[in-house]
């Protein structure tokens, strides 16, 4: 195996590892202080760990020495991944604007806002380390599918950022006038948060579907000449 085939892998391997404990904190802690953002946010990693096995299950095919890599067959694998990615990911936005609304209709949520901050503050380091580490390492590579890592981590430290943020509105919100306005703090941060990622997965989604149908253009070409 290459050295830019292993560098990939271990990419690969870490997003996976780091998916995996930031799913288990923001799922059990979202869960254990009531707030609907921190368990968006732990699921969105859940659905990064998903992703990632994806991503290392292509790698893997794609870097078997008897496979060939210049058929139109093995050229669509990766953008193909990075399509069905891109389309969970903007899926998951859906569903956490229409649950976040759900829940301002419903008259907001009460949080813990000292816990949730703490999580805010080890969340954003650690995605924003993550992401970093990655787009560093794969820079001395040429993958597509480590790319779509770190635009995945970049989304994640961005939503964990927005998490941290509104925590400490909410909390600030709590020693005013205006605290009974903070149960709206926590589906608030959901609604923008799916509103401004959806942005990106959709990106995603055209640049792979673009690449896809050039692909398929070119193999039909070299098909009909071939038949000629």
């Amino acid at each position: 195996m290459s050295s830019s085939m292993q560098q990939e892998r271990g990419l690969l391997l870490l997003s996976t590892v780091s998916s995996f404990t930031f799913a288990i904190l923001g799922i059990v802690l979202g869960s254990l202080v009531g707030s609907l953002v921190i368990i968006f946010d732990g699921a969105y990693s859940l659905v990064s760990l998903a992703l990632t096995m994806l991503s290392l299950g292509a790698a893997h095919y794609l870097h078997k020495p008897e496979i060939n890599k210049d058929s139109s067959q093995v050229a669509m694998i990766a953008p193909a991944v990075i399509a069905i990615k891109g389309s969970v990911i903007a899926l998951m936005c859906v569903w956490s604007f229409y649950s976040a609304i759900e829940s301002i209709l419903a008259g907001g949520r009460d949080i813990n806002a000292g816990v949730a901050l703490g999580f805010g503050m080890i969340s954003v380091v650690g995605c924003y380390g993550t992401y970093r580490y990655i787009k560093i390492k794969s820079q001395n590579i040429s993958s597509a599918l480590a790319d779509a890592e770190a635009k995945q981590w970049v989304m994640d430290t961005v939503i964990s950022a927005s998490v941290l943020m509104g925590f400490v509105v909410a909390k600030i919100l709590m020693m005013t006038q205006y605290a009974h306005l903070a149960v709206y703090a926590d589906p608030t941060m959901v609604i923008l948060a799916s509103i401004y990622f959806i942005i990106v997965p959709v990106k995603m989604v055209r640049q792979a579907a673009s690449e896809l149908i050039d692909i398929y253009s070119h193999a039909d070409l070299v098909h009909a000449q071939h038949v000629k």
